[in-house]
């Protein structure tokens, strides 16, 4: 199975059995062909067997004080840093990768855990003491829902709003389209065009995946010459647009457009 195939097979299941290791560790095989996804996973279930007690405190004290995890501040937008298995090497990277590895890592040593996406800053929340919650990009720094708060108007201002859905737990595919978003970002800005197609041909795999995401999916491959796949895309945004009651005369003209180019 390819790893197109592989991930929208992933994102087809049901949210609560959607993998967040093997869904980031299939995007980061993309990126890195060599990557054996079953030799990563492994290398998680390492981890976990070093968990003393199986507790919360025996996660961090192995992640954070032993191994030395910590937030890349240095180098914020290296790709790497939102690779799973370049976090687990290097021991660094962006908030969400560092949360999926300590997710991940607490599934396997009975830690029940689960991400939050509070705007500007991913955190993770412990589902038996429901009130505290980690800071993984701060060394697994640990925080009542108050400290949560202090730390979103730190980061937005005291004047924006603050509302306590910003700390609910987030589905796992929108973990997984969150990661897909930070890397599109980061190739936008480096003008990756190859890489920017890759990550937008698996956000196109999402079952909700909108007008929008085919329409630059459409743009970057016409701009790449491939306008057989281009037009394919367009016409996909035309149809998402017109089921939703959005005009889709431009998306169908310019399908139209590369059709015929290729006469």
């Amino acid at each position: 199975m390819d790893l197109v195939r592989r991930f929208a097979e992933i994102l087809r299941r049901p949210e609560s059995q959607i993998p967040l290791d093997e869904a980031a560790l299939v995007i980061a095989a993309r990126a890195q062909p060599e990557l054996s996804i079953e030799t990563e996973l492994a290398r998680l279930d390492a981890l976990a067997a070093d968990v003393r007690d199986g507790t919360l405190t025996g996660l961090l004290r192995l992640l954070f004080r032993d191994l030395g995890y910590r937030g890349n501040q240095n180098d914020y937008y290296d790709p790497r840093n939102s690779f799973l298995n370049e976090v687990v090497d290097r021991r660094t990277g962006i908030p969400i990768t560092l949360a999926v590895l300590m997710i991940e890592v607490g599934r396997r040593a009975g830690v029940p855990l689960r991400g939050v996406g509070m705007p500007g800053h991913f955190l993770v929340r412990d589902m038996v003491d429901p009130d505290l919650f980690i800071d993984p990009f701060a060394g697994g720094r640990t925080m009542p829902a108050a400290e949560c708060r202090k730390l979103f108007h730190q980061l937005h201002g005291a004047q924006m709003h603050f509302s306590e859905a910003f700390l609910a737990p987030i589905a796992r595919d929108q973990i997984v389209r969150r990661m897909l978003m930070n890397l599109r970002t980061i190739y936008v800005q480096r003008s990756d065009t190859a890489s920017l197609t890759w990550v937008l041909e698996f956000g196109a795999q999402f079952p909700d995946a909108g007008a929008d995401t085919f329409r630059e999916l459409a743009t970057v491959l016409s701009a790449q010459g491939a306008f057989d796949r281009a037009a394919d895309m367009f016409e996909k945004a035309a149809e998402l647009a017109e089921a939703t009651g959005q005009d889709s005369a431009g998306d169908e003209a310019n399908a139209a457009i590369l059709r015929a180019r290729l006469n």
